[in-house]
């Protein structure tokens, strides 16, 4: 069902850590960042040259998604003291990463995780869920790899759900969700040949026909072959993965 709801453009959310309800959410705008847009500032750039941060591909997802729904009041990032992340979605996310359909970015000082984000991929299409950094940087650095990676993998659309400033000064745009609706066929149709899937509202017309798991659609977002080409394609190029990917990223910004 919740793959369901991501490939018909809708997502979960909770009032709080503690509620057991969910509620479906389908936003009247659509933040969204252009893998061909992202702003790698001349700050930016120079941390991912430095290599200040040792990055890693679902290396520690569980403790991503618990610092994502631990209390931030008065971040860069969230300003409510609690989290929309309640254990009920902590536990279904968990079971999507275990089944390939979820996946997380970790930056690391030492053995310390540092930050990092999570969120869920499929056909050419990742919806980033959340981001935490507990330095300075941190998640800046891990959004870069994210796009770096996802660029690598041949996706398309990478999908923020709701502006912030803190993603506007990284490129994000926003858009209407019957725009986004359709960059999300798309991606869906490109990575499948052809298959339509449905239109993104709740309970009316989703996605029908299409169970997880069903043709090629169903399968998940190569996010780890993307992070994985992207180590090699550094390697290829004589050049540290953190030097690769902040010329990538000026190139386009």
């Amino acid at each position: 069902m919740l793959m369901l709801a991501y490939r018909s453009g809708i997502f979960p959310m909770a009032d709080s850590r503690d509620d057991p309800e969910i509620f479906w959410v389908e936003p009247h705008t659509r933040a969204i960042l252009p893998l061909d847009g992202f702003h790698c500032s001349h700050s930016l750039a120079r941390t991912l040259r430095r290599e200040r941060f040792r990055v890693t591909c679902n290396a520690a997802f569980p403790q991503v998604i618990a610092n994502c729904a631990g209390p931030r009041r008065g971040t860069e990032h969230d300003s409510s003291g609690d989290s929309w992340i309640s254990t009920r979605i902590i536990a279904s996310y968990l079971e999507l990463h275990r089944l390939g359909h979820a996946h997380s970015i970790e930056c690391w000082q030492d053995d310390r995780l540092v930050g990092g984000l999570y969120g869920v991929g499929f056909a050419r299409a990742f919806c980033g869920e959340s981001m935490f950094s507990l330095v300075s940087d941190a998640s800046k650095v891990a959004l870069a790899w994210l796009v770096a990676a996802l660029r690598q993998s041949g996706a398309e659309l990478l999908d923020c759900q709701f502006m912030t400033p803190h993603l506007a000064s990284l490129g994000t745009v926003e858009i209407s969700q019957e725009r986004y609706v359709e960059l999300l066929g798309q991606a869906q149709r490109n990575y499948a040949g052809g298959e339509a899937f449905g239109s993104g509202a709740a309970g009316a017309g989703v996605a029908v026909g299409v169970a997880e798991g069903l043709g090629a659609a169903g399968a998940p977002l190569a996010l780890p072959v993307g992070f994985a080409a992207l180590l090699v394609a550094a390697g290829s190029s004589s050049s540290s993965p953190g030097n690769f990917i902040a010329q990538s990223l000026t190139q386009t910004s």
